[in-house]
Order: C-alpha cells, then structure tokens, then sequence
C-alpha cells in the first residue's frame, strides 16, 4: 500500500517489502533452476537521501557484472548481501548504480519521486536489453491533487506543476520507458465496506468486497480499464450490496 493509507510508516512497509523482494529475485532467477545454486542478492539503500523514506535497491548478480563500488566489503551472512545507505550529494557518498549484465534483475523498492531519475537512469544505461528491472509498491499519490493533475498537461505550465511536486512527469517518463504495470492491488472502502481491485498483466481489473464475517471477498465486478470509485459504486448497487451499516442493521441483505 501507499504510505499515505498506512498507519504503521513507511518503514514498516519496507521491512515488508524487502524480504519479499529477495524471495520474487530468488524465485525467478534462471541461473537458479538449472544450477540450483541461489544468486547473489545485493541490498542498496542509498538511494534513500534521508534514509527513512522506505527505499531501496535489491538487484542480483549473476553474470559478470559489478557494482561500480561497495561489493564485498559491504556483505552480509548468508547468500544476501547488504549495502546499508547513506546519503548523497554534498551531504554524502554519490549514488551508484548497479551496472547490470545478462540475465540480472534489479528492483526498486518503494520508489517515490525523488528517486525517479536514478530509474530513468538506469532504465536506459544497461549493457544488456534483457536484464529485469520493476518497481516494487511505488510510493507516488493513488489520489491527484491539484498539483498531480495539473502536471499531466503538457507546456511550461505542467513542467511547472512537475518541478512543485506533481507526478505527472513521472508517470509519462515511465511511459515512455515502457513500464507495464504487472500485479497491481489496490484497496479503500465504499458503501462503508473494505474494496479490492486487482489486476495482472494479463487480465481486467477485478473489483472484490469483502462479506460481513470479514472472512472472504466477494467478486462484484471487472472492467478493461481502472474502475473509478462510481463505477465500484454502481457495481455494488447492481449487486444488490446496501450500505454495510444497513446490513449490520438488518435493515439491508447480508453480504
């Protein structure tokens, strides 16, 4: 989720998400299947100016690549290895970027705004066109603002909107890098009930609500592109779904 919508940090989201970005890199690493020997994975925080907004840089090494510093005088135990951040700019040690070889996968975890030109960077300075490269939970408004709209225009009035925060050039640079979203689950409440929307690569959007027992979603819906929160709603009322205090009620049918 966004740090916005999560009352434990943005760290705490991180402490989530790097894990399971080590197991997603061990899982589909190909040298792994066939010498069932695990890569090596390399954790980078230094991307993370402050080094508490929650992003890193996980990334394998597999061919003969290297990281343009740190290596193994930064390793850990095991078949992980850690770069733990610090800043950068006049404040601290430049960032680095990993150089990235055939077969290695790199994945920006939590990226947010600031780090935006360290992917575009990357997107476009590797010495293969196959290694992986994908953005983990990124950290960029669900909702716009006035400044997020206003950046998706395009003259100097976007640019404008762009360099006081807004995400809009963000967006259209990742576009253009042809970044494809690949498992997207998004979440909020309607009618006063808990709402999923889920999508893979390969499918529509898939709208669930959760029952009264709290137990399992119920499938309501599905579309080809982003249901707004209208169409979730209207969803539900073709359903027959009441408002989740009527239900509670029973002044409205159990879901």
């Amino acid at each position: 989720p966004n740090d916005e919508s999560w009352q434990g940090g943005i760290m705490q989201l991180y402490r989530a998400a790097s894990p399971t970005t080590k197991d997603i890199l061990r899982q589909l690493c190909t040298t792994s299947a066939t010498t069932g020997v695990p890569p090596r994975i390399i954790e980078d925080r230094g991307i993370d100016e402050s080094g508490v907004d929650g992003v890193g840089l996980l990334y394998t090494q597999v061919g003969n690549s290297n990281t343009g510093g740190g290596g193994d005088d930064n390793a850990a135990t095991n078949d992980d290895e850690e770069i733990n951040g610090g800043g950068f700019g006049l404040f601290g040690e430049s960032v680095t970027l990993p150089t990235l070889a055939d077969n290695d996968m790199c994945v920006f975890v939590q990226p947010n705004q600031e780090v935006a030109e360290f992917v575009d960077k990357l997107s476009t300075q590797t010495l293969s066109s196959t290694p992986l490269i994908a953005l983990l939970n990124p950290q960029w408004r669900q909702v716009d603002d006035a400044l997020d709209s206003a950046s998706k225009s395009g003259g100097v009035f976007g640019a404008f909107a762009s360099f006081l925060g807004g995400k809009g050039s963000v967006l259209r640079r990742l576009d253009e890098l042809r970044y494809q979203p690949t498992f997207t689950l998004e979440g909020y409440v309607c009618k006063g009930g808990n709402i999923r929307l889920i999508k893979r690569f390969d499918s529509d959007w898939v709208v669930f609500a959760e029952n009264d027992s709290g137990e399992q979603y119920v499938k309501v819906g599905s579309l080809a592109e982003r249901p707004t929160y209208q169409d979730v709603e209207k969803m539900l009322d073709d359903k027959g779904v009441g408002y989740k205090y009527a239900r509670d009620l029973g002044m409205a049918p159990k879901l």
